[in-house]
């Protein structure tokens, strides 16, 4: 399951990485997304 999660969110969330968004800079919803990212992909990973 977390792995088309993270599929879907490849395909359809923002890459603040390609962007080289500045983390202390970064708005609360890019946080958000940035770790809704993260918690998929680590799920995503461990299976």
């Amino acid at each position: 399951m977390y792995r088309i999660l993270a599929k879907l969110n490849k395909l359809l969330l923002p890459s603040f990485t390609k962007r080289q968004l500045d983390l202390a800079k970064a708005k609360k919803w890019q946080l958000a997304i940035i770790a809704w990212r993260y918690f998929v992909t680590s799920r995503a990973l461990e299976n």
